[in-house]
């Protein structure tokens, strides 16, 4: 076949350049040397021989250039020539070359990383089978509600619906890791769960077997299925534990099988899992006003979610009406994509961070486009030269691209190890961060880095190219000697880029000052309690040892009397759950002095349980009666202490000590004995309706251990750690933290978010500031003879000083009230992200002027001093 021939032809040609150019020189050296030869016999003389023969024969130069020119691999000679060149030319600038390389390495680092991340947790589907037929599902409320479905609801559920092939039910809850072979206890977070969850999601175990309708029952001995990390560091991955018991709360359980390490379901703190029905007490799994758990179903091929709702709630409404009097079997079910569920409220500042990282991106490509403005202006009277030699002018243009090319492969290859390493920064700083383990440099994320490195290559080189392309060669030769080199266009055009440049500059600024503030406020928010000096850990006392609750109450009982009794303690106590650590559940209830209230409608309030030291540890102010009476106890201590806000809402105008509440759950009736003041559940949430019930009672197995000291109280988690494991050696503590630290483990989210758009914010500052000194610092080069003329002639050097000084800052100016316009605009789009902040916060806005302004001065300032400085002879004599 003749094109395989001619294309092998030209392999070989290829990769044997160098003897077929050899050979062609040997050829036409063979003919002159013939037609000389032919002109000497004919009676010449070797001189006239010799010219005789290039007359005839041609200019052997130019013969050699036709001939090479049907090798047909010119392109390629010509492009690796291109590369050769380019990089000539940038290592005779090294420090352009750095600074160009770092500032486009920080800037795709950054988009890569945060793209992977985004793209990780955002956009690729879930791993299980027919992810975009998952819907997690829940009670509603109200029209936007989404709350945790009862157990009997899901039971019904699962019998009448028509719109789901597989319907699963989810609880988390957190189990004791009984020591085995000289380990420690351990709290490990898990969920309970029924037979068919991962039948639903499509999943399979990675060792060992799901579990099966058997195990699903109450009369079933218990089973489990570990994660993988807790295999790999409890059980050191040894597969033997398969068909093996571990304990969990005193309740032995067989492990059947070992999950694969990417499932984290229903999130990623989850490491352990049993059957739903045989652990939690069967009055969970019916009671229809119980909300604890969600729901996970597969739709059936063809059916919408809307109208699998819509069928859930035809189901949701009839229990209802069946159940008017009681006023939390709720009417209606909602539902969100499993995805949605899974990664939260994270979408909308994951989005914002990748805004803000394509904002530093274009900063570095408009930075790296005006140095090269810059250099290119510097230049100029080198490429007229050539372009009047003979240069093409697409052959000037590729060569430039080529540099610009150049410089973002290499910051693309160092961005791309920067974006490895803030990514497995960020996996171990942020391990509970939903879809995790999802998060890694694949091929798409190879390609998007390929994509950024050409369009910043072209963007930032063709302006660069644009700029240099000057058809008026005779006046770019005549801008030389005594005048200002750069020329009035290429000097606007490096203004306008930077006054782009400080912009956004102002919008990161803004967007990262509006973050401070709101965090600032969010961590200062007054919990209504002491938070500093106090130390809190949990406890979850199994009810397989603690089953009654004169044992629950003798715990408690010699635990905080053991505790008070160490030196350095000022005050202990214990609580279901202390301000700041979460919702932790509500109750319903009804007062017994009022009228009854309406089919259907109902009172809800936070709920607690404390002992009678709990308010004065906590530094919560009893405003009104008393707390706890110490002498009432088990059945006896039927009292209950109310928040400010509980009175305020559902006692107006009455005193309601001495009043009863009733909640018709637990079945009992509570006198009102005191008002404390409102704390917040949640360091970022309004106060809350809040009821205490005694822990007298002797009906809570869990909660938080609270020490107040006046000294160092951290010294004192050890000792109390001691005397926990003294009383019960099975007992696992966790969770151990300050007041302090346990906010900023709930505020992580808010820390996280402000502290990137901070750092993005800090550099693309530091990127304008580069930027205004570099192409300053070109333009007092290139008016060197200007400068020194002008001192020659008399000009002060402080009014040089001034010239240059504007000349710097009135981009920055420009850029400033373009930025603020923009940012007034763009700021609206984080109001969700901020708390009790102002997206137009007239403090932060006018502290981003004045630092904006500071850092531009400061950077023009060095070029300003130094053209102030010059020598007019001896800059005159650099011309």
């Amino acid at each position: 076949m003749r094109w395989l021939s001619q294309l092998q032809m030209r392999v070989r040609m290829l990769f044997s350049r160098d003897n077929a150019a050899s050979s062609l020189d040997d050829e036409l050296r063979f003919h002159l040397d013939h037609q000389i030869a032919e002109n000497i016999a004919a009676g010449m003389n070797p001189e006239e021989a010799h010219f005789a023969a290039l007359r005839t024969f041609g200019n052997p130069a130019l013969l050699r250039e036709q001939t090479r020119a049907t090798w047909s691999w010119n392109s390629l000679e010509s492009f690796l020539r291109d590369i050769r060149y380019g990089v000539r030319t940038l290592r005779r600038t090294p420090g352009f070359t750095a600074i160009a390389v770092i500032v486009m390495a920080l800037g795709i680092g950054a988009n890569v990383a945060l793209f992977t991340v985004v793209r990780s947790v955002l956009l690729k589907p879930l791993p299980f089978a027919d992810p975009d037929r998952l819907v997690m599902l829940y009670e509603r409320v109200n029209a936007d509600s989404y709350n945790v479905i009862a157990g009997g609801v899901y039971a019904e559920w699962k019998k009448q619906n028509t719109s789901f092939s597989d319907l699963a039910i989810v609880g988390s809850t957190d189990y004791g890791l009984i020591a085995s072979g000289g380990q420690l206890p351990e709290k490990v977070h898990g969920a309970s769960a029924s037979w068919d969850l991962l039948k639903t999601l499509g999943v399979k175990p990675a060792y060992g077997r799901d579990f099966n309708s058997a195990d699903d029952t109450h009369e079933a001995n218990g089973t489990a299925l570990l994660g993988w990390s807790l295999w790999q560091r409890r059980f050191g991955g040894d597969p033997s534990i398969l068909n093996k018991t571990i304990n969990l709360d005193g309740k032995s359980y067989t492990v059947v099988g070992i999950m694969p390490s990417w499932f984290a379901f229903p999130d990623s703190s989850t490491q352990i899992w049993t059957p739903v029905y045989n652990y939690a007490p069967p009055y969970l799994m019916k009671a229809l006003d119980i909300h604890n758990f969600r729901a996970v179903g597969q739709l059936l091929p063809g059916v919408s979610m809307q109208s699998a709702i819509a069928d859930l709630s035809v189901i949701s409404r009839r229990l209802h009406e069946a159940n008017l009097d009681n006023p939390f079997v709720f009417g209606a079910a909602n539902g969100r994509p499993l995805l949605d569920s899974i990664i939260g409220n994270i979408k909308r500042s994951l989005y914002v961070l990748l805004a803000a990282t394509a904002c530093v991106l274009l900063i570095a490509c408009l930075n790296v486009a005006n140095l090269l403005v810059a250099r290119a202006a510097a230049r100029r009277k080198e490429l007229a030269i050539r372009s009047v030699l003979g240069g093409g002018r697409w052959r000037l243009l590729r060569e430039r691209l080529m540099e610009s090319f150049l410089l973002s492969a290499v910051g693309g290859a160092c961005g791309l190890l920067l974006a490895y390493g803030a990514l497995a920064w960020l996996v171990h700083a942020r391990h509970n961060l939903a879809r995790i383990e999802s998060i890694h440099i694949d091929g798409v994320v190879a390609a998007f880095t390929i994509a950024i490195v050409v369009l910043c290559a072209l963007f930032s080189g063709l302006i660069s190219a644009w700029s240099a392309n000057d058809k008026q060669v005779l006046t770019t030769l005549h801008e030389s000697s005594r005048g200002y080199s750069a020329g009035k266009s290429r000097s606007s055009l490096r203004k306008v880029l930077l006054s782009l440049e400080v912009g956004l500059t102002v919008v990161l600024l803004t967007g990262a000052g509006l973050l401070l503030r709101s965090y600032e406020r969010l961590r200062s928010t007054d919990l209504g309690c002491t938070t500093q000096n106090v130390l809190t850990m949990r406890l979850m006392l199994p009810s397989t040892r603690y089953k009654t609750p004169p044992t629950l109450l003798n715990f408690y009982d010699t635990l905080l009397a053991r505790v008070r009794a160490l030196p350095g303690i000022d005050a202990a106590s214990f609580v279901t759950a202390v301000p700041g650590q979460g919702y932790w559940g509500d109750w319903g209830f009804t007062i017994v002095e009022h009228p009854p209230l309406p089919l259907g409608k109902g009172l809800v309030a936070l709920d607690r349980t404390a002992d009678a030291g709990y308010f004065n540890a906590m530094g919560i102010p009893i405003l009104r009666g008393r707390t706890f009476d110490a002498n009432r106890r088990l059945d006896q201590a039927n009292e209950v202490v109310i928040s400010e806000s509980l009175a305020r809402q559902f006692f107006p105008g009455e005193d309601p000590i001495g009043k009863h509440i009733h909640v018709p759950i637990e079945n009992k009736t509570s006198v009102i004995v005191g008002i404390v003041g409102d704390i917040r559940y949640s360091i970022g949430e309004a106060p809350r309706p809040m009821q205490y019930y005694s822990l007298a009672e002797g009906k809570q197995n869990g909660g938080t251990l609270v020490i107040r000291s006046s000294h160092d109280v951290e010294q004192m988690a050890l000792p109390v750690q001691r005397i926990i494991q003294e009383m019960d050696h099975d007992l696992p503590v966790s969770d151990v933290l300050t007041m302090d630290q346990m906010l900023g483990k709930s505020t992580l989210d808010e820390s996280f978010n402000t502290t990137l758009f901070a750092a993005f914010a800090t550099l693309s500052l530091l990127l304008a500031a580069v930027g205004l000194f570099g192409v300053l610092s070109y333009i007092v080069t290139q008016r060197t003879s200007e400068i020194g003329i002008r001192i020659a002639l008399g000009a002060r050097r402080d009014q040089v000083l001034r010239i240059v000084m504007l000349d710097g800052l009135r981009p920055a100016l420009i850029g400033l009230a373009f930025g603020l316009v923009v940012s007034a605009a763009c700021v609206r789009l984080m109001r969700s992200l901020l708390y009790e902040t102002q997206p137009l916060d007239p403090m932060v806005f006018s502290a981003v002027s004045a630092t904006l302004l500071a850092v531009a001065a400061l950077a023009c300032l060095v070029p300003a001093w130094r053209a102030s400085r010059l020598d007019p002879m001896q800059a005159l004599r650099t011309e």
